[in-house]
């Protein structure tokens, strides 16, 4: 492997099945190469506890684009390499229920890396949270801001990838197909 897109996903709700924010980060031939980030009007209600969570509210997404509008954009990125999330199975989910709301097909199934679960086979005596890992690596974090949390969760990544961790073992499949 030797590009990884590397993505994390806000929720106005916790319906958890639509995206207020979402953050890129692209990793290339071991190093991080590109950045991607973008507000999401919902089209939806957003509550207390995940505004408080996240900073983001119906006022700052009013303008901003709906998702078949920033799908557009990111498409072409979300498909060229290998899936990465911190909590894979959440941002995935997320983005599945975001595509099968709004009617859009994509791939049946695709390929991705969780840095929580290789975490917990390569330092199984501590924590997984994004914020004790970033703790323990000395990475900054602004937790809950997608584009923070991508940057983080790649730079996670990176470092397994030094620490000599293979990572074709650690591939999973997500299935988009009902």
């Amino acid at each position: 492997m030797s590009r990884y897109v590397v993505f994390d996903v806000e929720t106005p709700n916790t319906r958890n099945d639509r995206m207020s924010s979402i953050g890129i980060t692209i990793i290339d031939n071991d190093r991080i190469v590109d950045d991607f980030c973008s507000l999401v009007n919902p089209e939806t209600y957003f509550n207390a506890f995940n505004v408080r969570l996240t900073g983001i509210n119906e006022y700052i997404t009013a303008s901003a684009p709906t998702f078949p509008e920033l799908w557009r954009e990111i498409q072409p990125i979300m498909s060229d390499g290998l899936l990465v999330a911190h909590n894979a199975r959440f941002d995935l989910g997320v983005l599945d229920k975001c595509l099968t709301d709004y009617g859009i097909v994509w791939k049946p199934y695709v390929r991705y890396l969780c840095t929580v679960q290789m975490g917990r086979r390569l330092l199984p005596d501590i924590k997984h949270n994004l914020d004790v890992m970033c703790d323990y690596y000395g990475i900054p974090l602004d937790h809950h801001r997608a584009d923070s949390d991508s940057r983080a969760c790649a730079s996670i990544l990176l470092r397994y990838i030094q620490s000599g961790a293979n990572v074709r073992d650690f591939i999973r499949t997500y299935s988009f197909v009902r």
